[in-house]
């Protein structure tokens, strides 16, 4: 019988220890696997915001640094809608701080899989590209790369999509009101996606049940508070997932590994 195990965490085996031969085969590769869905997905949403901070009055300039120095799209759409409604500083930095907070999340998850002589400085320069599509990449493919690989190909797969955030940024904003708001603004949609489809496929079964019970939970949350509803269905849901998991799915696990001996 075959467990359930999370392949994320199972060592890389046979020929996969020999994936790339140095560094910089790795960032290669990283690079030519963000070019396809990876950079597409964050273009698409990167154009939507674009789009977002021409049709709320926002200048160029703002709109297209919040894409490059902040790089992570829910924390600047609500910049973007706090400063349309006067809140104050105070206000707008503990909400971009409080949509942020699945960063710690993914660092933690992420990071502690590289090989110990990179968890230096230059992990720290590399944690600014640190975004939904590169991390949900990387968490798929690193069981397949050395561990001294890991964190080369995560540089390249994460640089160009902040390379393109930029420009996309750009593009959106030029196009607002030239192509129907209702296009431009749903790409937007186009990245949680791209993260749904990615994680569906992976192997264990507490993600499959995170998403169903998000799926379900969260119309019934955004009709309680649509404010908090993101939030409180992400903290139900996982929670409830995680419960499941410890109460039946890693005893059913054990069960079955039992049998194999």
């Amino acid at each position: 019988m075959q467990s359930d195990r999370d392949p994320v965490l199972e060592p890389a085996q046979g020929a996969e220890l020999h994936r790339f031969t140095s560094r910089k085969d790795a960032f290669r590769n990283g690079l030519k696997d963000a070019s396809g869905a990876p950079a597409m997905v964050l273009f698409a949403g990167m154009v939507g915001f674009g789009a977002m901070g021409k049709t709320s009055g926002f200048d160029l300039s703002f709109t297209a640094l919040s894409s490059l120095l902040m790089f992570a799209l829910p924390g600047q759409v609500v910049l973007m809608e706090m400063m349309v409604d006067g809140a104050s500083l105070l206000a707008i930095a503990l909400a971009v701080t409080l949509t942020s907070t699945r960063f710690i999340t993914m660092t933690i998850t992420l990071f502690p899989q590289l090989d110990r002589r990179d968890q230096n400085k230059r992990l720290y320069a590399s944690v600014h590209l640190l975004a939904m599509t590169a991390w949900a990449v990387s968490m798929r493919e690193f069981q397949r790369i050395e561990p001294q690989h890991r964190l080369s190909y995560f540089a390249g797969l994460g640089l160009l999509c902040w390379m393109i955030s930029v420009p996309g940024t750009i593009l959106g904003y030029l196009l607002a009101g030239v192509v129907p708001v209702f296009i431009t603004l749903g790409l937007i949609f186009i990245n949680p996606l791209f993260f749904l489809l990615t994680f569906a496929e992976v192997k264990p079964w507490i993600n499959r049940i995170a998403i169903a019970l998000g799926c379900v939970m969260g119309p019934f949350f955004y009709l309680l508070d649509r404010d908090t509803s993101l939030l409180t269905t992400g903290i139900v849901a996982g929670t409830l997932a995680y419960w499941i998991d410890r109460q039946y799915l890693r005893k059913r696990r054990a069960a079955s590994d039992g049998g194999m001996l």
